[in-house]
């Protein structure tokens, strides 16, 4: 048996130091209260959470793997792969769907779907380092990428479906980050000059 990296060392002062630049950031820009910093935590927790179960196992013993780099990567899209496995990979990245919208100045859904494409990929690219370099214990999976993808979809639609509830927009704008940005179609163009 190899010995592991400890996870909880890891992920709890990191998700600390996080969530302390955070808070300092809001704090300077005046937008810190309450709710913004309930965001934050959630924000943080959740981070450590996905790191925790997406990149632990890393082993410190376990010798580096002279395979190929593609042993430890699956980039075939619709092999055999179990449902189980999608239903968690879905559920993974739902929350980041509905914290998203909190935290950007304009609410689009294709922000939501764009950033959880990018934690994604992230993610499934730090598998495929760690799998090959440090023992990890993931395999960097294609199909992962797009049911993350997909939750992180059905979380930004679930929170455009919320705000949508004649109470919730000004609950929820306790909690953004940042003030809607005016739509420009909205913005009063000046009239012309006549003369």
């Amino acid at each position: 048996m190899f010995r592991q990296v400890p996870v909880l060392p890891v992920v709890v002062p990191l998700a600390a130091a996080v969530l302390a630049v955070l808070l300092r950031s809001l704090a300077r820009r005046g937008r810190l209260s309450v709710p913004r910093a309930a965001v934050a935590v959630v924000l943080c927790v959740y981070a450590a959470g996905v790191v925790a179960n997406t990149v632990f196992p890393i082993y410190l013993d376990k010798p580096v793997s002279s395979a190929p780099w593609t042993g430890s990567v699956v980039v075939v899209p619709w092999t055999p792969y179990e449902v189980a496995d999608a239903v968690m990979n879905v559920l993974l990245l739902v929350p980041l769907g509905l914290l998203v919208p909190l935290l950007v100045v304009r609410v689009s859904w294709w922000r939501a779907v764009g950033v959880a494409a990018v934690v994604s990929l992230a993610i499934e690219v730090t598998q495929a380092v760690t799998a090959h370099l440090l023992g990890g214990g993931h395999v960097a999976d294609v199909h992962d990428l797009v049911f993350n993808v997909v939750g992180g979809a059905l979380g930004s639609a679930a929170f455009v479906a919320l705000s949508r509830v004649p109470a919730a927009p000004p609950v929820v704008s306790r909690f953004r980050w940042h003030d809607d940005a005016p739509d420009p179609a909205v913005v009063a163009r000046p009239e012309p000059v006549r003369g």
